[in-house]
């Protein structure tokens, strides 16, 4: 483990300052694209007034033939685009695959400077970050980057969720995790084929009523327990928690609910997949418009946040003007990007 004294020092001469603390902007969801693809990169420009963060996709869902040509592509498009406030991120490949040295070395060298957030995938330990880590600041030393590159983790194997808490600590680089259920479901040797989401089995019955034959049944949620140590691993480091994907295009309603659950226990926002989970991202990761002006109502009533105050007949005090200040700090936030809410919001 790094000595504290050393923890803020570049790991390579000529190497830019790593950050202190993260970039404050709205993250509601990461909109994965294909770049091999060359109708995809077309759509490139106006995808980016659309979404919080624009994610070149490398790795999964990206054919063993097409590796170069997602690594070129999206080199390409990100250069030729202007991507104004919306943030550049890439998933290259996973660090023992045969593409991934190529992935890191052609993105820094091409545009180490309009890139954001590398996520890694299948993150295990500290380990994994201390060598794109040291990687990373090498590279940007040599081609003069001037910006570091964040590190963005994604959970999803067993041994990654154990060593969560090393790993948000490895480096200053750390921006968070994605929690990325499909592979995590098969390296935990769950039962499931769904990519996110429940299971119709997976739940609580309820006990016999005597006289009454049909019990209740209460789905439950496979990835509560993760997403919350997901959570807690972020925040007590100051970093940003993310649900990954979820799978079925079309069940619109289950998307939202399970985006939902993630943004109540605290997550910063979660990836799209396709147009109409952009949608359903901003809506969900956007606090209510209701909850905002109460929210406000109570930071005006207990100015600096001590002493007690009644609102709607509910007690407010320290801990719930606490509550209150996260909302309205994250209405400020989307009001940036969202000028109808930003009215709304009253901002």
């Amino acid at each position: 483990m790094k000595l504290p004294s050393q923890f803020y020092k570049p790991l390579a001469a000529g190497a830019p300052q790593p950050v202190r603390e993260l970039p404050v902007r709205p993250e509601r969801m990461i909109h994965f694209f294909p770049p091999h693809l060359e109708k995809i990169r077309a759509r490139v420009p106006e995808m980016a007034k659309q979404v919080d963060i624009l994610l070149g996709n490398l790795e999964d869902a990206i054919p063993a033939d097409a590796k170069e040509a997602a690594r070129a592509g999206f080199i390409e498009v990100a250069k030729a685009c202007d991507f104004g406030d919306t943030a550049l991120w890439t998933r290259v490949n996973a660090l023992n695959s045969p593409w991934v040295l190529e992935d890191i070395e052609a993105i820094v060298r091409e545009i180490g400077d309009k890139l954001d957030v590398m996520m890694i995938p299948k993150v295990e330990g500290a380990w994994d970050i201390h060598f794109v880590d040291q990687y990373l600041s090498l590279l940007e030393a040599r081609h003069q980057v001037k910006k570091p590159i964040l590190i963005h983790a994604l959970l999803e194997t067993a041994q990654g969720v154990k060593n969560i808490e090393e790993i948000a600590c490895a480096s200053p680089r750390m921006h968070g995790f994605s929690l990325g259920p499909a592979d995590l479901a098969a390296s935990r040797g769950m039962k499931t084929t769904r990519v996110g989401g429940g299971h119709p089995l997976y739940g609580v019955l309820a006990d016999p009523i005597e006289g009454k034959a049909e019990r209740a049944f209460s789905q439950q949620d496979l990835w509560h327990y993760t997403v919350a140590k997901m959570v807690d691993a972020c925040q007590s480091n100051g970093l940003r928690a993310f649900y990954g994907p979820f799978g079925d295009i079309k069940d619109e309603a289950a998307c939202e609910a399970q985006f939902r659950n993630a943004f109540l226990m605290g997550c910063a926002g979660a990836w799209s997949l396709a147009p109409n989970q952009i949608a359903i991202a901003k809506r969900v990761f956007s606090p209510e418009v209701d909850e905002v002006l109460f929210a406000k109502r109570i930071l005006e009533a207990l100015p600096g946040g001590s002493g007690v105050a009644m609102l709607d007949g509910k007690m407010q005090d320290d801990a719930t003007w606490k509550q209150a200040k996260v909302i309205v700090d994250l209405a400020k936030l989307v009001a940036k990007k969202d000028p109808e809410l930003a009215a709304a919001y009253g901002f």
